[in-house]
């Protein structure tokens, strides 16, 4: 038998165990955004994800009321520092002393909230902020780590900085991937934090964004089932715009000196409506595949065998407050519906099957508001453009599911959105007489007329009590409706 030099063995180890520091097994998690206006409440969500075995999840802000709900759930869980309070925490250690005792300390008792991250920002780097909170980033994050050494949980706890991919970028091939220049030396001080403190570089990856933004795009490339427009890269293909996008960071980490960095991703998805690329389908499709891609372990081209550590899905709800600036696609990422109800059957991998819905959803009562159908509905303009200023209505435009409901249903659900958006206030659905209320569904085919939730947590089965009055009151509105409609 050949001597193997213990020099040679040596080395051989040394391999053998940097090779295995990386081998990681992904772990999916869920984004839980709230800016909405039907609420569903934080135990009722939380329970949702229970029930789904979601296993992480992410905010974008350290609410009380969902940190005391995630108490005992053991959920790990990533609390997120608004870019806009970036400031006052980098101005002193107090103010971050201050935070962390207010936010993260109270709730990391003997079972309670299993905070595992803290993102300091929310895609700070973004170029459409020219430089805004950059300033900021790494003193705000040096003032918590010696809040959080304070607090003892310096340890447990680790600091990441959510990236949007403009924050590298490459001439045409992954390999050439670098981090833009103006962030070059801002990256490299920040790598070394996260690397003296064992954290992984945190990045939200979007190939829906890129399908629509370009129309050169090819669709293919944007999905997991193969390209008939690979990118090839020297003896490396790539076949889809998540791995070309993973492996472009890669080669920037490399760069810097940094390649051995484990990745999380911090956001991904598909939206479901709000533009033509956005359906139920075609978003089930893209997050099976995301799931089943990123839970094989094969990695990527640069990173064979080496997944990311951690992929939190965006999103779990709708949030029908999201600004719609980039398109009306940003209120529809959910993989639920806002009330917690899944939009199509979507298994995350996670021993669980398909998604289950939530349950004990306070819903207020089954009415709804629609336009009087014995009324003028030619002055009707005016009142659709003030109910969807205020309420949702992004499902009316193209791209939405209920683009095709003809006019009076476009009038009807202006109305509606803009009633359960007022909790069903009577007063609410007048619109100078043009509106009535209903008991009758109004929902037409995949359009579907919501029904809004009673955030406050108290109120229990007393959201669906009403006075007899009332009761006779709304039967007669029904009946004028069916009649009207020819259903009699």
């Amino acid at each position: 038998m050949p001597r193997i030099h213990y020099y040679h063995l040596s080395l051989i180890l040394l391999f053998l165990l940097l090779r295995s520091s990386l081998v990681v097994e992904s772990a999916i998690g869920v984004n839980w955004g709230t800016i909405a206006s039907h609420k569903v409440s934080p135990p009722v969500v939380v329970d949702l994800l229970r029930q789904n075995k979601i296993p992480k999840v992410k905010l974008f802000d350290t609410d009380p009321e969902i940190l005391r709900a995630l108490m005992g759930s053991g959920i790990e869980v990533m609390v997120g520092i608004p870019n806009e309070v970036l400031g006052s925490l980098a101005s002193s250690v107090s103010a971050s002393d201050a935070f962390v005792v207010q936010n993260i300390s109270r709730f990391m008792v003997k079972g309670g909230a299993n905070i595992r991250y803290i993102a300091v920002g929310n895609e700070p780097f973004l170029s459409s902020y020219q430089g805004q909170f950059q300033q900021y980033v790494l003193p705000a994050m040096s003032n918590i780590q010696q809040s959080l050494t304070k607090a003892n949980l310096a340890g447990y706890i680790k600091l990441v900085v959510p990236c949007n991919a403009d924050a590298y970028q490459s001439p045409s091939l992954p390999s050439q991937g670098a981090f833009r220049a103006d962030l070059t030396q801002l990256m490299t001080q920040l790598l070394t934090f996260l690397n003296s403190n064992g954290s992984p570089f945190l990045v939200n990856i979007y190939p829906f964004l890129s399908l629509y933004q370009s129309s050169d795009f090819p669709q293919d490339y944007a999905f997991f089932e193969g390209s008939t427009h690979p990118v090839v890269d020297g003896s490396n293909a790539y076949y889809n715009a998540f791995d070309g996008n993973y492996d472009t960071l890669v080669a920037a980490l490399n760069k810097l000196g940094f390649g051995q960095m484990p990745i999380a991703i911090g956001e991904v998805g598909w939206p479901t409506e709000g533009a033509p690329s956005a359906n139920l389908s075609v978003a089930r499709a893209f997050n099976e595949g995301l799931i089943s891609h990123v839970l094989s372990n094969k990695g990527t081209p640069l990173r064979p065998g080496v997944p990311p550590v951690d992929v939190y899905l965006f999103s779990l709800l709708d949030e029908g407050q999201k600004s719609v600036l980039p398109g009306n696609f940003e209120r529809h990422w959910g993989i639920f519906s806002f009330d917690g109800q899944a939009k199509y059957p979507l298994n995350l991998g996670l021993g669980n099957g398909v998604l289950k819905n939530a349950k004990n959803v306070n819903y207020l009562p089954a009415r709804w508001c629609v336009a009087n159908p014995y009324k003028d509905l030619d002055t009707a303009g005016n009142h659709i453009k003030l109910a969807c200023d205020m309420a949702d209505c992004t499902t009316l435009y193209y791209g939405g599911s209920c683009n095709a409901i003809g006019d009076k249903g476009n009038i009807s659900y202006a109305f509606n959105s803009y009633y359960q958006l007022q909790k069903q206030d009577a007063k609410s659905c007048d619109f100078d007489g043009l509106g009535m209320i209903t008991y009758l569904d109004p929902s037409v085919g995949d359009c579907h007329f919501l029904v809004g939730v009673n955030d406050n947590v108290n109120a229990g089965s007393t959201a669906h009590r009403v006075n007899f009055g009332f009761w006779v009151s709304g039967l007669f509105s029904m009946f004028i409706y069916i009649c009207a409609c020819g259903f009699l």
